[in-house]
């Protein structure tokens, strides 16, 4: 059995210049109307909101943005054999482009880089939906039954995947060491991950530049900048 599991967060995805929803720098703080962008009630209901937030989209910096040392130092853990699975509350897809294996990612919000109709289901590519809006349809529908389509994101008010659940539930359970990176474990279900591989047997480590609920939990908490501080742990622990 692998040893060790991760779970990232907003943080570690800071340092490639996407920012987070509720830090100091947040989108939420610089507007709190973006909340509105990303929450399926509002997104269902409101035409202007469903242009806003496609061209909320169109502007990500997670386009151009590119994986950091966090990413690539998990990375070279899956190389080495370590890596069990790589739980991720962010959307923006820097683990896969850092070449960690789709099959071992755990998306528990989504990735913003799909789109799916919310009438038939179909599937296409945030890339696609661009190319309309850019040629001059400012909402686009589905092309197959003309329903309203959106990014495979876990919006506000919607559900999160239960097969994913359940398998960052496992990787947690069956891990021996629990990494938690650039998350402030505030937000369910990710918030009760390290809590459930502490409970069993497992050590944690937390790499977050704020306290956590789950510091005393900690084998070990550390506060240096994620891109300096997750190579140099995960190179420890990759030799142990």
């Amino acid at each position: 059995m692998n040893a060790i599991t991760v779970m990232t967060g907003a943080g570690i995805s800071t340092e490639s210049g996407i920012p987070d929803y509720r830090g100091p720098s947040g989108l939420w703080r610089a507007d709190p109307d973006y909340q509105k962008l990303v929450s399926i009630d509002y997104y269902l209901d409101d035409p202007d909101i469903r242009r806003r937030s496609w061209l909320f989209r169109r502007d990500s910096p997670a386009w151009s943005a590119e994986p950091n040392p966090a990413h690539l130092a998990l990375v070279e853990l899956e190389k080495a054999g370590k890596l069990d699975r790589l739980i991720t509350q962010n959307v923006d897809g820097l683990h896969q482009k850092a070449g960690s294996d789709p099959g071992r990612v755990l998306e528990l919000h989504g990735n913003m880089f799909g789109v799916v109709c919310t009438g038939c289901a179909a599937r296409s590519t945030l890339r696609e939906a661009m190319d309309r809006i850019e040629a001059g349809d400012p909402d686009p529908a589905c092309l197959d039954c003309g329903a309203i389509l959106k990014t495979t994101t876990v919006m506000f008010g919607e559900a999160l995947s239960t097969g994913t659940i359940t398998r960052a539930i496992q990787a947690a359970e069956q891990c021996e060491v629990f990494v938690v990176i650039g998350t402030s474990l505030q937000v369910q279900p990710a918030a009760s991950m390290a809590r459930i591989a502490v409970e069993s047997g497992a050590r944690l480590f937390i790499v977050n530049a704020d306290p956590t609920p789950d510091d005393e939990l900690a084998t070990e908490v550390i506060r240096d900048p994620i891109g300096v501080a997750v190579p140099r742990l995960l190179a420890r622990l990759s030799r142990e």
